[in-house]
């Protein structure tokens, strides 16, 4: 079965930063996936951050926090990181990873219609 756990959250100071991780279990090695990062704020709809190509290393990102993001797994690509840095009160969300064999015409990495693996999310918060 496949499974995706993020960790990492917590609530910290506005400037500073945080990395979270997206831990999977049973993705197959005959197929190439793409992990993304969403996050959804109260009474907003779910929106992408960024995602990585997991076998390549290839990554993507929101324009509004490309600055400020780090996308990158581990050596085994079995573990994708997100770190955020100069945190800000909006970033204030639930984050989930997704995982999803690429597909065409679903909107590229950064849609969500490309993933069909979520996590269960893992909450930050940012106090100014």
């Amino acid at each position: 079965q496949v499974q995706l756990v993020e960790s990492g959250g917590g609530s910290v100071q506005a400037g500073g930063s945080l990395k979270l991780s997206c831990t999977t279990s049973g993705l197959s090695n005959r197929d190439d996936y793409l992990v993304g990062w969403f996050r959804q704020a109260p009474g907003k709809e779910r929106g992408p951050v960024g995602a990585i190509h997991l076998d390549a290393g290839w990554t993507y990102a929101l324009d509004s926090v490309k600055g400020r993001l780090t996308i990158s797994r581990d050596s085994a690509k079995s573990t994708v990181y997100l770190q955020l840095s100069g945190l800000k009160p909006e970033d204030t969300a639930m984050y989930y990873c997704a995982a999803g064999t690429i597909m065409p015409y679903r909107g590229g990495p950064l849609a969500a219609a490309q993933y069909h693996i979520w996590g269960q999310g893992t909450q930050i918060t940012v106090s100014s």
